[in-house]
């Protein structure tokens, strides 16, 4: 819990324009998911080992951390999802 980097931000995304890779977010809880498609991964985050901190399927979008708690990354996040086209 608590502010760390995700990386792996490969995904070319509308969501993560203007997010550098190892951006900041914040972290409330300890729990994350294990997608079974590794290719719904979005973001990875490292806790003393590397996990799933956002997944992505078509129009469907999900964080581990919380957006509207991580600052200037999180309401870029926020401001690239209300301007998302889908």
């Amino acid at each position: 819990m608590g502010w760390n980097t995700i990386s792996g931000m490969d995904v070319d995304h509308p969501l993560w324009h203007g997010i550098e890779d190892n951006a900041h977010f914040y972290f409330v809880h300890s729990y994350y998911c294990e997608p079974a498609d590794s290719s719904q991964v979005a973001a990875v985050c490292d806790y003393g080992q590397p996990f799933c901190a956002s997944v992505i399927q078509d129009n469907l979008f999900a964080t581990q951390f919380h957006p509207e708690k991580s600052h200037t990354a999180g309401l870029q996040l926020l401001k690239n999802f209300v301007e998302w086209n889908v």
